[in-house]
């Protein structure tokens, strides 16, 4: 294969062999083994590959890349739009519109013009620099991505739906605060009416409540809600129950996504939608939150970065926590 022939890193396996791309949830019903990438506002990219196998792309498949100019980054929401945002929605918390809203901002940096800029290769300097339990990286027309994503947003083993929300985020353990706890719980609640949708009446359940989970440089608090999928439910209507995430949206859901659409002025694209893969031959999947990652469009990188706010945040503090879980990544992208 060249460097330039589509290809996906998902799941731990490579896909190779680009046989149709389509916008339709229908075919992740049908047969083979898919790519998919949904952005936050609904789009959806599914990519069927004739050949997977274990193992991310070989070295002989890397196309270039070089990272932006350290002082290239710019920022859609400026520290002090960032600090009036969040006290907008507290007060929205106070007046009782919402309980809390995944605050987001896009950092974006020119990339060199000099030559081809490959996703596959930055997605190998994400595993290398920043090992996450999701990684991904595609190259498709279109869509081009390298994620780092700790954060599972749906998988499936038949008939067994599951999702693993991270609220929750610090150094170490230490740092995790009440605020942070009381923010799971209140997701973990989201996810389960999420599920409940599409799966048996009475079968969501939480079988693991604010976990800490260990990722190089952070710790975050991770809960796992899981059910049984009705006989009847197809992918379209799983993705329309639980679509976007609800980690990075906020409850009430729609009232929060409301919120969200008057403060943050771009669209977040692939970042905070769902990145994975779909076998539907064996009815199974693996869709990560797409957070902690990379995209490209018209020669410049992007990147997302945000912090859930409720009630007790601190403005300068959510601030602060987007830099903390922005700057490790956006070092290596710039380094690579």
């Amino acid at each position: 294969m060249s460097r330039t022939e589509p290809i996906a890193y998902v799941g731990g396996f490579t896909g190779r062999g680009l046989l149709e791309v389509c916008d339709d949830a229908d075919v992740l019903d049908r047969s083979g083994r898919w790519a998919v990438v949904q952005d936050f506002e609904g789009a959806l990219t599914c990519a069927r590959f004739a050949e997977w196998s274990p193992g991310p792309p070989h070295a002989s498949e890397l196309g270039d890349f070089q990272g932006p100019a350290a002082g290239e980054w710019r920022s859609s929401l400026a520290e002090d739009q960032y600090v009036r945002a969040v006290a907008r929605i507290r007060e929205l918390i106070a007046a009782g519109e919402v309980y809390q809203v995944n605050l987001c901002r896009t950092l974006s940096a020119q990339l060199p013009q000099s030559r081809a800029q490959d996703p596959i290769r930055l997605g190998r300097a994400l595993d290398l620099g920043n090992p996450a339990p999701f990684s991904a990286a595609l190259r498709i027309d279109g869509l081009q991505i390298a994620s780092a994503s700790p954060e599972l947003y749906l998988s499936r083993a038949g008939a067994r739906l599951s999702s693993g929300p991270i609220k929750g985020t610090g150094v170490v353990a230490d740092d995790l605060s009440e605020k942070d706890r009381a923010e799971n719980v209140m997701i973990v609640d989201l996810v389960r009416n999420d599920l409940a949708r599409v799966c048996t009446v009475g079968t969501v359940a939480v079988p693991e409540l604010l976990r800490i989970e260990q990722h190089p440089g952070l710790v975050h608090l991770v809960s796992t809600i899981s059910g049984q999928l009705r006989n009847s439910a197809t992918w379209a209507e799983i993705l329309n129950a639980c679509s976007p995430p609800g980690s990075v949206s906020g409850a009430p859901k729609l009232a929060a996504l409301d919120v969200i659409r008057s403060l943050e002025p771009t669209p977040r694209g692939p970042y905070c939608g769902a990145i994975g893969w779909v076998d539907a031959d064996v009815r199974s999947a693996e869709l990560a939150v797409g957070i902690r990652t990379f995209w490209i469009d018209d020669g410049r990188l992007h990147f997302g970065t945000g912090a859930g706010i409720t009630w007790g945040s601190d403005p300068d503090a959510e601030w602060r926590e987007t830099e903390l879980k922005a700057a490790h990544l956006i070092g290596l992208a710039t380094g690579a």
